[in-house]
Parts: C-alpha cells; sequence; structure tokens
C-alpha cells in the first residue's frame, strides 16, 4: 500500500529520532533525539514542538502513573531510569542499568500492560566493532523495597522492536545486527517463557550483494496495532512494514528517508502512522537526496493502534 507521507515538524530534525509514543490525554506526540541529547513533544496541529535538552543521551521516554493519576515522564538516560515529575522540570534516579556505561547506553524501551518498563542497551565502544554484550532489563519501579531490574537476555548488541501483542501472550523483540524479528510466548504476566521463534528474517547487506539485489535495511524499533498487527521499521532500507503474528508481510510502506527508526500510532482516532527517523548517520550526499532525514513522518494506517502503556511508578 502507498502512503502520502507528510512532514509535521519540518524545521525540526533530530539527529537520532526514536521511542515516540503517542499521549492519549495529552493528544500530543513525543520522542526523543538521542545523539541530540533531548525529549521532544508536539500537538499536531502545525504548531512548532517543543525541546527539552536532557544531561545524556536518552534511550527511551514513556508516560507514568502514579496511583492512577499521570505523574510525568519516565526515561532511560544512558545507564540511569530518571523521574521527570514535569516536562523541563527536575531529573530524579530511581534506578541504574547493570552495565558499563563507557561502551554501553540505553536504547530501545517500551512498558507492559503491568506498568513494569522494559529496555535494551547498545554496545557502542570507542573504537572497534560493536560486540553483543548487552542485554535487555525489565525495571519494576513498584517492586517491594524499591526499584527492581532483572537481566531478561543477554547477548544483545542493538536491542530494538520491542513491543506485545494486544493480550500481552507475544513478546517482540529483536537485536538489530541479526536482521531477524523474534517472538516468544508469555506467561500471565507478560514474561517471555521458552524459546524464541523468528518472526520475519531480512537479507544481510552481504547476502543481497551475492544475490544481486539491492539492500533492504534491517529492523529497528517496532509498535503493535490493535489488531495484532507488528509494524517495524527498517533501518537503511526506506521503508516500514506491518507483519501478521504469523509473519506474513500485510503493508509496506516506503518513505521518503533511508534511516527510519520506529513507527507508533496515535492521533485523535489511533490511525496516524507516526515514524521517527536518524539524520545523523546521513553524508551531505544522502541529505540532499533525502531532505526529510531526521523527521518525524506521518500518514494513515488501516487500523488503530494499541494505548501506550504507563510507567507505574511505587
Amino acid at each position: 500500500m502507498t502512503a502520502a507521507w507528510t512532514a509535521p515538524f519540518p524545521d525540526h530534525p533530530a539527529q537520532l529520532g526514536e521511542s515516540p509514543f503517542w499521549h492519549p490525554q495529552e493528544q500530543r506526540l513525543y520522542w526523543v533525539d538521542i545523539a541530540g541529547r533531548a525529549v521532544l513533544r508536539a500537538l499536531l496541529d502545525g504548531s512548532a514542538p517543543e525541546r527539552w535538552a536532557l544531561p545524556a543521551e536518552p534511550g527511551c521516554v514513556a508516560p507514568a502513573r502514579r496511583g492512577g493519576q499521570p505523574a510525568g515522564l519516565v526515561l532511560a538516560l544512558r545507564e540511569r531510569i530518571c523521574h521527570a515529575p514535569a516536562w523541563g522540570g527536575s531529573l530524579t534516579e530511581l534506578a541504574r542499568l547493570p552495565f558499563d556505561a563507557a561502551t554501553q547506553r540505553a536504547n530501545d524501551g517500551k512498558c507492559d500492560a503491568q506498568g513494569r518498563l522494559w529496555v535494551g542497551s547498545i554496545h557502542e565502544p570507542a573504537s572497534g566493532p560493536r560486540q553483543p554484550v548487552g542485554a535487555l532489563y525489565r525495571v519494576d519501579l513498584r517492586a517491594p523495597g524499591g526499584p527492581r531490574v532483572a537481566r531478561i537476555f543477554d547477548g544483545v548488541t542493538t536491542a530494538n522492536g520491542l513491543g506485545w501483542s494486544p493480550d500481552g501472550r507475544t513478546l517482540y523483540f529483536t537485536d538489530t545486527p541479526t536482521h531477524a524479528v523474534r517472538a516468544w510466548n508469555c506467561d500471565a504476566h507478560g514474561d517471555p517463557v521458552g524459546a524464541a521463534r523468528v518472526l520475519r528474517r531480512f537479507a544481510t547487506r552481504a547476502e543481497c550483494e551475492a544475490a544481486g539485489q539491492p539492500y533492504g535495511g534491517r529492523p529497528d524499533g517496532a509498535c503493535v496495532d490493535a489488531e495484532g498487527g507488528y509494524w517495524c521499521a527498517l533501518f537503511e532500507g526506506g521503508r516500514v512494514l506491518r507483519l501478521a503474528p504469523d509473519g506474513q508481510v500485510l503493508d509496506e510502506r516506503a518513505l521518503p528517508v533511508r534511516f527510519p527508526t520506529m513507527p507508533c500510532l496515535g492521533g485523535a482516532d489511533g490511525r496516524t502512522l507516526l515514524v521517527t527517523s536518524a539524520r545523523g548517520g546521513a553524508d551531505d550526499a544522502e541529505r540532499a537526496q533525502h531532505p526529510l532525514s531526521g523527521q518525524v513522518l506521518q500518514a494513515r494506517a488501516p487500523v488503530a493502534g494499541l494505548p501506550v502503556a504507563w510507567c507505574e511508578l511505587g
């Protein structure tokens, strides 16, 4: 299916846009600029986004709630999980992720239906190739005795693609360099059990070159819609796919950027597809060819998204 993409905030590109979510009460889009060390929010009425500078790279952001009432935001800032009670205000550290912040940082993350924050890490060494030394963590900020951080998966290089099926019985996750989206069965608490299955695998650059085919990109961030469709951004592939629970491609959207990073669904009826993208990895020639790099892009979707899951505070 084709889509008419627009850029609602044309004068506000991000270096590395990520982690978008639609706030249903505020009717705002939130997202982060990881490399730009900022979190942004905006109405979809043509007004300019608000930008809040942060002291470290925000891997992800989620709305927070305490006692059933909105309580600001929770952000993963490099290795720290922080609470921001009010926009632009003070940050309170709630927990730390157990890795070396000199070589790793928090990346993709979301909350589950139980209100727990799940955050994956990315290996970013000062020199040399990235290695599978990262992990996916589950952070329970309501645990008795204080926040509890649990390591769920090891051997991760670039954590991405986190999401749950509408009934919470399937967890989706990808380690981007593997070029595969994987799915786990979950127990009644939404925790993965048993071995993963490959939802869909994408050809690597080397495989594409050997076959004489163009490179189609690797799976980055994702979201799940109300019908269980898994929307996945293909970084360096310039497209977003909607996958069925069996991995079949239900929808493919070509984008006017080469580096999409993560989709979300929002808007008044939940059917506005919003996709963040990266600008920092593009050279001058790339930016000239794809001038919308770093922008949030929007189009209409055939189905509504799931409401964002809140991070529950103790």
